[in-house]
């Protein structure tokens, strides 16, 4: 099958591309400058020029494909509700594009915010207004009626590995480093889902070729890990401190992380390993932070 990938160059997006590929499937990437074009075909996919802003690139892109995976958002905080408006347009547009054909549209979301005080597992539909996100993965979860196979993967917040992760583990190695001390809120009894990176590749190959039109499915491999233990190996890798943050001075310490870090947030994937025979075999996240791929630089 010949499938567009939005954010193909990314930290899931590349070892996506190379899942997709491996499974037999000819991957278009698509490339907003030289140097995503350049990191795209590395990885032997078809380099499609064209950015998540521009509806007619997206257009062009789609209608050379028979599915899309659309992992490519604009995650800065400050913009929050623009960027959800930018990705409701992009989905809107793939959609037009496949309506009809049956084939797969696959849409990331997060697992953040799915319940509060219990697991989280993929029945779960938050409100639209816990996050201006979730809106659009609600709209995707509609799109079987138009004749696409549309998807939803939860991604856990912290997708880790080797590499060059930036996202929240990479900003608490960071302010640990700056600051000389790794911290976590209150007691750190909070948890984080988890997942490898090369697990949540996996994991979107396998929706591609398998999942059923309207599901929603968790990358978690670690149902919840927590935060104190995180930040004690942090710790120990850095060699600094551990110490426990007062809750009215996580915001003074973490800065935008505290609302993230001070989230209990487990989610469970046992439904998604059911439907599609997924299981993680890649290390966890103390270990990819005990290995040294978290520097705080």
């Amino acid at each position: 099958m010949r499938i567009l990938v939005t954010g193909a160059s990314g930290w899931i997006g590349s070892t996506s591309v190379k899942e997709l590929i491996a499974a037999g499937h000819h991957v278009l990437g698509l490339a907003r400058s030289d140097e995503s074009a350049a990191k795209i075909a590395e990885l032997g996919a078809e380099v499609v020029r064209g950015s998540l802003d521009d509806l007619a690139s997206l257009r062009g892109a789609a209608a050379q494909a028979e599915g899309v995976v659309h992992l490519g958002y604009n995650h800065d905080f400050s913009q929050m509700a623009a960027a959800a408006q930018t990705d409701r347009a992009a989905i809107d547009t793939f959609a037009d594009v496949l309506q009809g054909t049956g084939g797969p549209l696959l849409v990331a979301g997060g697992t953040l915010g799915l319940a509060a005080g219990r697991m989280g597992n993929e029945a779960d539909m938050p409100g639209a207004q816990s996050d201006p996100r979730t809106a659009n993965a609600a709209y995707t979860l509609g799109l079987p009626e138009r004749g696409i196979r549309s998807m939803v993967v939860r991604f856990a917040p912290t997708v880790h590995g080797a590499g060059g992760d930036h996202g929240f583990v990479a900003v608490l190695a960071r302010i640990a480093r700056e600051k000389g001390v790794s911290g976590y809120i209150g007691e750190g009894r909070n948890r984080w889902p988890a997942v490898h990176r090369l697990d949540a590749g996996k994991l979107v190959q396998l929706a591609i070729d398998k999942a059923t039109p309207g599901s929603v499915l968790h990358a978690v491999a670690e149902e919840g890990v927590a935060t104190r233990d995180i930040a004690t190996a942090l710790g120990q890798f850095l060699s600094v401190s551990v110490e426990s943050i007062p809750a009215d001075h996580a915001q003074a310490h973490f800065d935008w992380m505290s609302m993230f870090f001070a989230a209990d947030a487990p989610a469970s994937s046992a439904r998604t390993r059911s439907l599609l025979g997924w299981e993680p075999t890649h290390g966890t996240l103390l270990e990819d932070i005990a290995a040294g791929h978290y520097p705080g630089h």
